[in-house]
């Protein structure tokens, strides 16, 4: 894998270092799941993470991603930063830079606001998440989770279930697993799913077709009410009828033999009925331990261009 300063977006990758880092991020695993709980891989680097949207799982996975390659990581809690006071990002930025921090992780609601961040540090930037954009590492640890359950992910079929028009993480995740060889669909209500010409993508409008179409992989997405301006379905129980997992559902899937996986969080008896979570085949708790190891790995591949600790 070429040197690399940040990670934006999956289409900014190539394949090596797709495969580099999904490698990697195995190594990383059998580390932390043995007896090695830290290496000394970022020993006196600084990451700072910098959140302008709530977080707990993206958040917290990258603080003990850093903390387990002995970083030191510092959070900037914008809801109590000068941001609320109208800070502009360009002058947080200049803040940042006076920092001189070595890696900064960024979530933001509007698209494109890693990418400025980026364009005016030295420091590594990672997006964890702008807008209804993208979430490449949320990508990472979903093609690292299917992997680890197929073993490979060429050939394998993913039907994508929800609010696609909304989700940075469709888009990301949809990305990486076609790039990898997978076979991607979606399923939702039409008001929630883009045509077919716009995304390349096969869509459905209901399980049965779904179904027929052979997935390994069911992928329900968290339904987005915050980056909705007006109801795109009548109410959640009606949602959860036709395109959650029902009980019912979860007997087919059973039968199939399909794995489900959510990026969460789940939103239980709207995209996802109780039983389905302990499924046999449900991948959600292993996709948040995977979470750690793909995000040590891109951490561990970035390198900043600035020498914070030397100056």
């Amino acid at each position: 894998m070429k040197p690399r300063k940040d990670l934006l977006t999956i289409g900014s990758l190539s394949d090596e270092d797709i495969r580099t880092i999904l490698d990697s991020a195995t190594a990383m695993k059998e580390l932390f799941t043995k007896s090695v709980k830290k290496v000394p891989a970022l020993k006196g680097k600084s990451v700072l993470t910098l959140f302008y949207e709530p977080s707990t799982r993206t958040h917290s996975s990258f603080e003990v991603a850093a903390n387990r390659l002995s970083a030191d990581v510092t959070s900037f809690t914008v809801s109590t930063s000068s941001v609320v006071k109208g800070e502009s990002v360009h002058d947080t930025i200049d803040t940042l830079q006076a920092m001189k921090m070595d890696y900064i992780i960024v979530r933001h609601k509007n698209s494109g606001i890693p990418a400025v961040i980026a364009r005016h540090t030295k420091a590594s930037v990672i997006n964890a998440g702008d807008g209804a954009h993208a979430h490449p590492s949320q990508a990472f640890l979903d093609a690292f989770t299917i992997r680890e359950k197929y073993g490979n992910i060429s050939g394998k079929r993913i039907v994508i279930i929800g609010d696609i028009l909304h989700s940075r993480v469709a888009r990301s995740t949809s990305l990486i697993l076609k790039r990898l060889g997978a076979e991607v669909a979606y399923l939702g209500p039409g008001s929630l799913v883009p045509q077919e010409r716009h995304t390349g993508i096969p869509r459905f409008t209901n399980f049965d077709d779904a179904f027929a179409w052979k997935p390994d992989v069911i992928y329900l997405l968290r339904v987005q009410n915050e980056r909705m301006d007006s109801p795109f379905f009548p109410n959640a129980k009606e949602y959860h009828r036709i395109y959650g997992v029902t009980e019912e559902r979860l007997k087919r899937i059973d039968d199939l033999d399909l794995s489900i996986m959510h990026p969460g969080p789940v939103n239980r008896g709207v995209e996802i009925c109780d039983l389905a979570m302990d499924y046999r085949n449900c991948l959600i708790n292993q996709q948040v331990e995977n979470g750690i190891a793909a995000r040590m790995s891109i951490l561990y591949h970035l390198t900043p261009q600035t020498q914070s600790h030397e100056a």
